[in-house]
């Protein structure tokens, strides 16, 4: 519940602390005195719209806060998964602050918190309504939700929804590839077509590079020829004078003289070791010199053909010949993704059945659940409207199959308010019958109703008066009251019969400070209860008369029965 209120500098206000109690309090005051300021207030803590329009005339920054305590399960997990810890007796502090610039910033028990953390728990510790929030119940969009949460669907909801979630994007991955198709089919063309004009010239790795090499060699023939003939002969080839000749004689010599001359060994050793390594290098350039690969022009030409075909390859699939095969790979490799994707598809056909069957199921589940939850809930709002002075009235909550084919979200379900406020007259949407004080009236029972299950320990009614006077107005008292025993229960109220069952009155005035208007706020005693129901009851001036009247009205509080 909320325990207090801090308002600095914003709009009339330039500072006004105020604590509340458990129970019923109404607020009262003169038109313009600062009531609509008070509750801009406590949506500005709660996560409202920071407009530096509200600051007070002349001032840096504005700024509220609130304590807040008996918080519930709801408000304590959303401030425990945030990683917010509560006050040692179980309360909590809100703050925010406003500056010229348009910048704001909030708090929770002296925690820096964001804008999104702050309206995830300010809605489970206010239920605020004012005239605008009576006009969700014209809106056929809250209806699913509100039945929802009055038969506390909200488990199977999700259950559903997680199921209803997976088959969409089944369906949306059917859909991107039923799009695709002929997209698919133009690249499996391409790719085959790829495939096979690499596989009709089938490189191999390295195989331009090893080309070119051959095609150089048969180019220089002659000369290799010519040159290799000449080093085989130096080095082997002529009888006498040959390089081998001479190192053959050359060991010969020094042989003998190894064992009177001990240093010529190691000599003769490296000149024998020399005599094989020549002759080995003689026979490689005789082989090179007899290598005979054919016709060199028919080899050429044979040569070019293929580095050719290499070369109109590497111009569409890359810069070498490797990169050509490694272009091949890949083509297959997509080429196998977009022959299975048939199988995908299969796949995903059978996922849509059986995601589409369970959806049905949990929906249709549901919508068993809300019938039954509907006929509750319009019996429950129809006794409240009965006892708020509408007599004729016929309420119903209409649950409609949509069928299979109109999953949604949140299931299978179309549901409607429907009300008849004269005899005779047939049921209709809320929009198209519902007068400002009917309407007020169907919100008020709606939400005595569903406060049995309600999530906030806090509810402010702003006029919730609007359009109803007299006897109407003090069964809203009486409603206010009887709802305040599980919920702290504010009313912003212009009417006198139900201010005056209130637990607290609040005053909200105006005065002049240092040349500028201020507003303020206190709590009324019993004289001051009967001077401002008086004159909420009065014209112009106040009469013994009316005084009378406000004086019945409290003290009828105790004795009159709460019906």
């Amino acid at each position: 519940m909320l325990l207090s209120l801090y308002i600095e500098n914003i709009a009339v206000i330039r500072r006004l602390s105020v604590d509340f109690s458990s129970g019923f309090t109404s607020l009262t005051g003169e038109t313009g005195a600062g009531k609509s300021v008070i509750l801009e207030s406590v949506k500005l803590l709660l996560g409202g719209k920071a407009d530096r329009e509200l600051i007070r005339y002349g001032e840096e920054s504005a700024a509220v806060s609130a304590v807040f305590g008996s918080l519930g399960a709801a408000a304590e997990n959303a401030l425990a998964t945030s990683g917010v810890d509560l006050d040692e007796d179980g309360s909590v502090q809100i703050r925010r602050t406003v500056s010229n610039d348009g910048k704001s910033r909030a708090w929770i028990n002296g925690q820096p918190v964001s804008l999104s953390l702050l309206r995830d728990v300010g809605r489970y510790l206010v239920d605020l309504h004012g005239q605008n929030e009576n006009l969700t119940l014209l809106d056929e969009k809250t209806y699913v939700a509100t039945l929802d949460g009055y038969a506390s669907l909200q488990p199977k909801v999700a259950g559903y929804r997680e199921v209803y979630t997976k088959l969409e994007e089944v369906r949306r991955r059917l859909s991107e590839l039923d799009r695709g198709e002929a997209e698919r089919l133009r690249t499996v063309e391409m790719l085959r077509y790829q495939i096979a004009d690499i596989d009709a010239v089938d490189p191999k790795p390295g195989e331009d590079v090893a080309l070119e090499e051959k095609e150089k060699k048969i180019k220089n023939r002659e000369k290799i020829l010519r040159q290799t003939s000449f080093v085989y002969r130096a080095l082997k080839g002529a009888e006498r004078g040959s390089v081998l000749f001479l190192l053959e004689k050359s060991v010969q010599a020094l042989e003998p003289l190894s064992d009177l001359v001990p240093e010529l060994a190691p000599i003769t050793e490296e000149l024998s070791d020399c005599r094989y390594r020549i002759e080995d290098a003689a026979e490689r350039v005789y082989d090179l010199t007899d290598a005979d690969d054919g016709d060199p022009t028919a080899l050429i030409d044979k040569i070019e053909g293929r580095l050719d075909a290499f070369s109109k390859l590497k111009k569409k699939y890359g810069g070498t010949i490797d990169e050509v095969i490694r272009f091949r790979e890949e083509a297959k490799k997509k080429l196998a993704d977009l022959d299975a994707s048939d199988d995908t598809v299969i796949e995903l056909r059978e996922s849509e059945k059986t995601l589409s069957a369970e959806a049905r199921r949990l929906a249709l589940s549901l919508h068993k659940e809300r019938a039954a939850a509907a006929k509750e809930l319009e019996k429950k709002i129809t006794e409240i409207l009965l006892y708020l002075d509408m007599p004729k009235v016929v309420f119903r909550v209409e649950v409609r199959d949509r069928g299979e084919a109109g999953l949604k979200a949140d299931g299978c379900d179309d549901v409607l308010f429907v009300m008849s406020a004269n005899a005779g007259d047939e049921p209709r949407p809320l929009s198209l019958v519902a007068s400002g004080g009917e309407l007020a009236r169907t919100f008020l029972a709606l939400k005595c109703v569903l406060s049995e299950r309600a999530l906030t320990p806090t509810m402010i009614f702003d006029e919730i008066d609007t359009g109803v006077s007299g006897k109407t107005a003090r069964k809203i008292g009486y409603k206010l009251s009887e709802l305040s025993k599980g919920t702290q229960v504010f009313a912003v109220t212009h009417s006198a019969q139900i201010a005056s069952l209130a637990d607290t009155h609040l005053l909200i005035y105006k005065e002049e400070k240092d040349g500028k208007t201020e507003t303020g706020l206190r709590t009324l005693d019993r004289e001051g209860r009967l001077d401002e129901l008086s004159r909420i009851l009065g014209g112009l001036t106040v009469t013994e008369s009316q005084r009378n009247a406000a004086r019945d009205m409290l003290e009828r509080k105790e004795t009159e029965p709460n019906r």
